[in-house]
């Protein structure tokens, strides 16, 4: 969508000239959606800015793109990858939800990854060792438009080797670029702490257990148990 300015003289000439650079951007920005979900529906992986760090990206459903994602990373294939989607009614297509669509209205879009038992819809090549998956609606246009656009969820992991540091900018894992189909760039973004997003066990009813605390630990346990009163599930794996 263009955004348009009106005015006259050398005032309308400048912004005459930043209304060209604002088409120019939003065309730009069409393209880069466009050339990405191409590359997903062709089963390639492809990074993205999410509203904590970078990420890679590939189709949830398609097995191959998953194998793709493990093997780039170097990522134990015992370890789960995420799924991200783009509006709050999809993750019922894809998991089991057992509170209240008022609480993800509260953590989502966020950088919250809430975990769930997974329908039976979900691709069962991925992470097929656990009955649970998590899902993100990251607080990031971008990324929240091009699941809409793909129409299906996307398996989401931070971009970086497994075990290495998260990254906040695109150089910070240029030793992986010439195994992806593409980088999308945003800049330095996200909290430059690191963190991730918090992770949260909601599959129990009534209980929540945080997996991973992540960048809003706090406002999110606080949500959790004073607004929705659910109590911390201490129950050992």
């Amino acid at each position: 969508m263009s955004k348009r300015l009106k005015s006259s003289g050398a005032q309308g000439r400048k912004r005459r000239k930043e209304e060209e650079e604002i088409r120019e951007k939003d065309r730009d920005g069409a393209e880069v959606l466009a050339a990405t979900v191409k590359a997903l529906k062709d089963g390639l992986v492809v990074a993205v800015p999410t509203d904590t760090i970078y990420g890679l990206a590939c189709l949830a459903q398609h097995r191959d793109a998953i194998k793709k994602v493990y093997d780039i990373k170097g990522r134990n294939g015992q370890k789960p990858l995420a799924i991200c989607v783009g509006e709050i009614q999809e993750i019922y297509k894809y998991c089991e939800v057992k509170v209240k669509e008022e609480l993800l209205a509260d953590l989502l879009p966020g950088p919250v990854t809430l975990v769930f038992e997974r329908s039976e819809v979900l691709n069962k090549d991925l992470n097929p060792f656990t009955p649970l998956v998590g899902v993100r609606i990251p607080d990031h246009g971008f990324l929240r438009r091009l699941c809409q656009m793909c129409e299906e969820p996307l398996a989401l992991t931070s971009a970086n080797i497994s075990s290495q540091t998260s990254t906040v900018a695109v150089h910070e894992f240029q030793d992986l670029w010439p195994r992806l189909a593409l980088v999308v760039d945003d800049g330095p973004i996200g909290d430059q702490n690191r963190l991730g997003s918090t992770v949260v066990d909601l599959s129990v009813l009534g209980k929540y257990r945080v997996i991973r605390p992540g960048c809003a630990f706090t406002s999110t346990v606080d949500l959790l148990q004073r607004k929705y009163g659910l109590c911390e599930d201490t129950t050992e794996d």
